[in-house]
């Protein structure tokens, strides 16, 4: 799958998936430490349309969300990573604290994210549902997340 860091090659990417009535689904995260809840995500996600785009944080914009201890994996790092996942189209890095841009240029029919969060706290969810999208939330996994790990290594 490619990993998309040109604005012309998604533009071309959108037109043919556009003229080839794919409906697009869009997740999006950091994807720090990999672990089976991020994995869940992406399956499920997956599951809402014909072309998955996975929007990842660089890191850069893990900084900006997480601190100046973060991201623990860099950023080819995870892109090396996330290319492994056959659920995945497609993956674009950004360096904003959001993918809020990227939400607006995809128009993606589907935004999935955690249950974790609330339909009105998810950024662009008012751009998404403004161009007929729908925002899915999926039932995260229990006691398993990036900051749960980090912290059991902390108390080895």
């Amino acid at each position: 799958m490619p990993i998309i860091r040109s604005r012309v090659k998604l533009n071309n990417i959108l037109k043919n998936l556009r003229n080839n009535n794919k409906k697009l689904v869009v997740t999006n995260g950091c994807f720090d430490i990999l672990h089976s809840g991020h994995i869940e995500l992406i399956k499920q996600s997956k599951k809402f349309g014909d072309k998955l785009f996975l929007l990842i944080n660089s890191d850069k914009s893990v900084k900006k969300n997480k601190g100046s201890f973060r991201p623990i994996l860099n950023e080819n790092i995870r892109l090396k990573i996330m290319n492994s996942i056959k659920y995945i189209d497609y993956i674009i890095p950004f360096d904003e604290k959001t993918p809020v841009n990227l939400y607006k240029k995809i128009k993606p029919q589907i935004l999935v994210k955690g249950n974790q969060y609330k339909k009105s706290q998810i950024a662009g969810n008012k751009i998404i549902t403004k161009n007929g999208g729908k925002i899915k939330l999926v039932k995260m996994i229990d006691k398993i997340s990036t900051t749960i790990i980090i912290n059991k290594i902390k108390n080895l």
